[in-house]
């Protein structure tokens, strides 16, 4: 199935390409500045992230000596969680977004999360290379433990993507999903330890935060980028089942419900 999925995927490489190319331009067609603005918008993140939380609130982190700790942990689960929100989006609104699409052209539906996630993708890349270049600037890249990001990465996108087929399936059948999602959304963000860290929080509190998928996801790009540490990769199997399952049951459901789509699309 997978190899058969694969396969369609790559003799559809074209249109995949084509319409990550057209996205692109699209969102920067009408702009003075053009795609300068993916480059403006996260320099102005780090620098705000870097002035307020290093110089002006001193902030430190346990067990990190540099005085850009705290901004770089701040950055890293920032972006870390843009990218999920960002395929999480797409994908929850896909159906809605290409119904014309779905229902005038023949052509492998496994093609349309694979664009949503070269687009966000392509953003992320960006963003991060910038992000990459003040570590090395400021002197903390954290050395070749920094490439344990990859895996990590492929977790993060499979645990998104599978989440976002289910509920865009969902979301054509009940448009409250995605109003619902939006609220969901905020909530998780602070659920999830991006501006604090886990050990700010009581104890009796932590277990439950634990439990949050993105917690380990979040906390392997911090270990790597912020103490220059292995993730703690036992705390990332119960995402990786999860991401498993998740992206069985959407394409599962997507097949089931296919034909009944279209007629409501």
């Amino acid at each position: 199935m997978a190899i058969g999925l694969i396969r369609s995927a790559w003799n559809y490489r074209g249109f995949i390409l084509g319409s990550v190319k057209r996205e692109f331009q699209s969102r920067y067609r009408n702009s003075m500045l053009g795609a300068a603005w993916m480059i403006i918008n996260p320099l102005a993140m780090i620098t705000v992230y870097t002035v307020i939380f290093s110089q002006m609130m001193r902030a430190r982190l346990a067990g990190v000596d540099s005085h850009l700790g705290y901004s770089i942990y701040l950055c890293a689960g920032t972006l870390t969680w843009a990218f999920f929100a960002d395929v999480l989006s797409r994908a929850q609104n896909v159906f809605l977004d290409q119904a014309n699409l779905i229902k005038k052209l023949s052509f492998p539906r496994i093609c349309l999360p694979i664009v949503i996630v070269l687009n966000a993708g392509l953003n992320f890349a960006i963003i991060f290379s910038i992000f990459i270049v003040f570590l090395l600037l400021s002197g903390n890249f954290p050395g070749w433990i920094f490439f344990a990001i990859i895996p990590v990465l492929v977790l993060q996108v499979m645990f998104s993507i599978g989440l976002g087929i289910i509920l865009g399936v969902l979301n054509v059948f009940f448009r409250d999903v995605g109003q619902l999602m939006g609220v969901v959304l905020q909530f998780w963000f602070w659920l999830t330890p991006i501006v604090y860290p886990l050990t700010a929080l009581p104890e009796p509190v932590r277990p439950f935060v634990e439990l949050n998928p993105m917690t380990s996801v979040v906390g392997a790009y911090q270990s790597v980028l912020v103490r220059g540490e292995a993730p703690h990769w036992a705390n990332l199997v119960p995402v990786l089942v999860l991401a498993t399952v998740l992206c069985l049951m959407g394409m599962g459901l997507f097949r089931k419900r296919a034909g009944e789509m279209v007629d409501e699309l």
